[in-house]
């Protein structure tokens, strides 16, 4: 995980994860309260937890990589906690990362004993994928929403609501996080040329947010 120790500071400041909308409405579908346990799966930059914790809520961030300052070092496929451990397990804007999305659910539900909320890039189109996966080779795959709430259910969650938002990134500085340049660099823009805005600096995509309940046994 060195890859991402060494790209923790830009996740730490990069506004797309920091702020927004879609980050307010995460933090609002915790039911974030005093004393509320909360796990932050793939915490990254630790946006969610600063906030959760800021709101009074007992966080615990977790994430594979030693740079990003985690509470504890695990992948969201191996949560190292037992069942129902947490009110609250999230991930934000991380899930196409895991290499067993399947797996990473389950544990996710798994851990809460009543929430789970996430947030993730919305499968748009395999040129989204080619270029996300050019540009960041960890880059697994994004889902789309019968997919989520596949997934959702077949983990023994109930999903009560599903979010969109518009996120609209500068390309250089988004290809700068994660090092790519050159020749690839220019075969992202390519394939991405349909997300474009119009001055050509930045592209846009669709984050969804789920927020599903942990099905009474």
């Amino acid at each position: 995980m060195t890859t991402w120790s060494d790209r923790a500071q830009a996740y730490r400041e990069s506004p797309t994860h920091r702020e927004g909308a879609d980050l307010d409405l995460v933090v609002e579908w915790c039911e974030p309260a005093v004393g509320v346990k909360v796990l932050d799966v793939a915490t990254g930059g630790g946006h969610v937890a600063r906030r959760l914790g800021e709101r009074g809520c007992e966080v615990v961030s977790l994430d594979p990589s030693p740079g990003m300052q985690a509470d504890v070092l695990a992948r969201a496929e191996d949560i190292p906690f037992d069942d129902g451990a947490f009110d609250v397990v999230v991930t934000r804007i991380a899930p196409h990362h895991f290499a067993d999305i399947r797996a990473a659910v389950a544990e996710m539900a798994r851990a809460s004993n009543r929430l789970v909320v996430i947030e993730d890039t919305l499968f748009s189109s395999e040129r989204h994928e080619e270029a996300e996966r050019l540009r960041d080779p960890t880059h697994v795959r994004n889902y789309t929403e019968d997919e989520w709430r596949e997934l959702l259910t077949d983990a023994a969650l109930e999903v009560e609501q599903v979010e969109r938002f518009e996120k609209t990134h500068p390309l250089e500085d988004w290809l700068a996080r994660t090092g790519c340049e050159g020749e690839e660099a220019e075969r992202v823009r390519e394939l991405l040329a349909d997300r474009m805005t119009s001055d050509g600096t930045a592209w846009t995509d669709t984050k969804i947010l789920l927020r599903a309940r942990k099905s009474p046994s």
